[in-house]
């Protein structure tokens, strides 16, 4: 991609995650009460939105949300799990992680649970597409060639996420990652988030 050529591209990205963004935090708030409810009537206790801290581009930290998935002490209880890791690589993944709650699982089935990230990207620290913004755990044990993937704004969605997601290992999810860096265009965009969409309503392999 040429520079001015990705110059423009950049602009056209960021007005178009803005714009997008907003819409949907608006138009989705009935989603989100509902969502709401039904996390604090299976335990009240827990907060409804789960914040955790992740990398951005060029190594930068930030806090990403998402509706809460797992029981209220889940970070507390991933040391005990991390032997049960089904995914090589620096990435973490258990289908049947006895910390998900009974809402939780329908949230990441269907990926509702992400779209409190709708608000990152409003603030920049997310794009509507790119690579998975990893742990910092994670990071640390990345190669040069893994750090790749961190040369641009990372997604709420990405090409590895309608290309199998979880049916994928961590070098699987690099390359794909490396392969929409190269490839990347607003139509390629456009692309992945419908192919998004189509996955929400019939998923795939999220768990």
């Amino acid at each position: 991609m040429a520079l001015e050529e990705k110059k423009t591209y950049e602009i056209f990205k960021r007005a178009f995650d803005f714009l997008a963004s907003l819409c949907g935090l608006v138009f989705l708030c009935w989603l989100f009460l509902i969502v709401a409810v039904l996390i604090k009537l299976e335990d009240p206790k827990g907060t409804v939105f789960f914040k955790q801290i992740r990398v951005g581009k060029n190594g930068k930290e930030f806090y990403m949300y998402k509706f809460r998935s797992m029981v209220a002490n889940a970070e507390e209880q991933l040391k005990d799990l991390l032997k049960y890791n089904e995914i090589e690589g620096a990435m973490f993944k258990l289908k049947d992680d006895p910390r998900v709650t009974r809402i939780g699982k329908i949230l990441r089935k269907t990926s509702i649970d992400e779209l409190p990230q709708l608000w990152n990207v409003l603030k920049g620290d997310m794009s509507l597409v790119g690579p998975r913004p990893p742990l910092p755990r994670e990071v640390r044990e990345y190669t040069a060639y893994d750090k790749q993937r961190l040369l641009i704004t990372p997604g709420c969605t990405g090409l590895w996420q309608v290309s199998g997601r979880n049916d994928l290992d961590f070098n699987e999810m690099v390359e794909l990652d490396l392969k929409y860096i190269v490839k990347r265009n607003l139509w390629f965009d456009i692309k992945i988030i419908l192919l998004t969409i189509l996955i929400m309503i019939k998923p795939n392999s999220a768990y």
